[in-house]
């Protein structure tokens, strides 16, 4: 290493403290990490593109400073969706540091990996607490059923009003309305439990029609509009 001449002309004067690094919580645990092994948990990481067309939730279950699971959900982008494959299919096996320094392909992916890099190095993630952490594979808990990821679309204008498109609860077929022409409540389908039920014989316009249930006020409304074309 080298000094420059006004160091090297310096005296020494002893350092103190030698406590090192703050304790972070990881998996019911208090952990000093000096190094990226010495990192645990489960958390997720939200980013976005350059131009913020697009957006991309990441999910990572770390064990040991190792990528053991990796969950990516993208919104807004095409393309982006082709990039989250490739970046599932690169992240696991990695260590937090190797990702980190990987092109994930697309900047939202890539931006997610940032944000949640800072979660885990600060503690900061689902399983702080819990001892022991979550088991490979918990990040499909945050999937809806048939393993789709929960979503909701809305579109609005000032003209026309809202209208309801996709919910946690899955696609919006329709919109109920009231005396005053307020949204009160929709009927929807399942989609995850309609293909589910498809992948196992069942005849599709039985599972399409068994899978269709109503939120809301539904079965007051003074008439119904279809989202899309109406």
């Amino acid at each position: 290493m080298n000094y420059t001449h006004e160091v090297e002309q310096m005296c020494s004067v002893a350092k103190g403290p030698h406590h090192g690094p703050a304790p972070i919580p990881e998996e019911g645990n208090w952990v000093k990490v000096k190094q990226i092994s010495d990192i645990s948990g489960l958390s997720h990481g939200i980013g976005w593109c350059a131009p913020q067309q697009g957006c991309c939730k990441l999910t990572l279950n770390v064990k040991d400073g190792i990528i053991e699971e990796a969950l990516v959900e993208t919104l807004g982008c095409s393309g982006m969706t082709h990039s989250a494959a490739m970046a599932a299919e690169i992240l696991q096996g990695k260590t937090l540091l190797e990702a980190l320094n990987t092109d994930l392909v697309c900047d939202a992916i890539n931006v997610a990996m940032r944000e949640i890099f800072k979660q885990l190095a600060y503690g900061r993630t689902q399983t702080a607490f819990s001892e022991g952490g979550l088991p490979v594979g918990a990040s499909l808990e945050d999937l809806g059923k048939g393993l789709r990821s929960q979503v909701g679309t809305m579109f609005a204008t000032k003209l026309k009003g809202v209208r309801y498109l996709e919910m946690a609860e899955g696609y919006v077929l329709n919109v109920a309305l009231d005396a005053n022409d307020e949204a009160i409540g929709y009927r929807f389908v399942h989609l995850g439990k309609m293909m589910d039920a498809i992948r196992k014989g069942t005849d599709p316009r039985e599972a399409y029609e068994k899978n269709i249930k109503t939120y809301g006020r539904y079965d007051d409304a003074v008439r119904v509009i279809d989202p899309r074309n109406e």
